[in-house]
């Protein structure tokens, strides 16, 4: 009875709800409002999924439908929503690059290092002002495995990960429009390049030592994501800009 309930809730999911939970992911764009019932869909799975093999992860609910939410707020109803996303984690060999010697003293006697690279989240908004936003999160993992003698002869093998979570988020204005720097520049850990032409663009990046956890880093986008919103007036500003203010 209890595994026909948990099926019979997937079966009532929105279909690209249904296709995270199968596949774990999916790549679509979609008018602003077609996306609301999928934001309801995807806000309940975990009060209406306990079976382990269904989960899906915390990022969903933490990450996603919190963005989900920012960027439609600052959409017409004809504006294009696009979401890439790739919740199938790090293990996946095609994320994995080469791996390649690294030089070392005494008491380290080899050492190979590898990286993955999982670009799991890719957003990108048409917003009412005319302006287009493209955010960005990846995953970067740096993997070092290692062959150590210790002090009493006896060598062992060791593997540390050190990781990365990289977020660019891109604004670039609606033709015509005027940027206006704003008053003070961004925090040390955000880096802001800007590009003029017939569409002012505005990129703000962000490293950031990880694996944070989902809240963290959810504020952390956001905050990333205010500093293309201050190039031009506070009036102006979506709500992508006023949600980290």
């Amino acid at each position: 009875m209890f595994w026909r309930k948990q099926r019979a809730a997937i079966e009532g999911f929105h279909p690209l709800h249904r296709t995270l939970v199968l596949e774990k992911g999916f790549s679509v764009s979609l008018p602003r409002d077609q996306w609301e019932p999928v934001i309801r869909s995807l806000a309940g799975h975990e009060a209406a999924v306990k079976r382990r093999k269904w989960r899906i992860t915390p990022r969903t609910s933490r990450v996603l439908v919190p963005m989900l939410r920012v960027l439609a707020a600052d959409m017409p109803p004809e504006g294009l929503l696009s979401v890439a996303l790739d919740m199938r984690g790090a293990d996946v060999p095609e994320k994995r690059g080469p791996e390649r010697p690294v030089q070392v003293s005494r008491p380290i006697l080899s050492m190979k290092e590898w990286f993955v690279v999982d670009p799991w989240l890719r957003m990108r908004a048409e917003l009412r002002d005319g302006s287009v936003v493209e955010l960005a999160v990846t995953d970067r993992v740096r993997h070092r495995k290692y062959k150590k003698r210790n002090p009493r002869g006896k060598v062992k093998y060791k593997h540390k990960t050190k990781t990365v979570q990289m977020v660019s988020v891109t604004r670039r204005l609606g033709k015509g429009a005027a940027p206006r720097p704003p008053g003070s520049p961004p925090p040390g850990w955000i880096q802001v390049r800007v590009k003029d032409g017939n569409r002012f663009m505005i990129r703000a990046n962000a490293k950031l030592l990880g694996p944070l956890k989902d809240d963290e880093l959810r504020e952390r986008i956001l905050h990333v994501s205010t500093e293309p919103f201050r190039w031009t007036p506070a009036g102006a500003a979506g709500a992508a800009g006023r949600s980290a203010r």
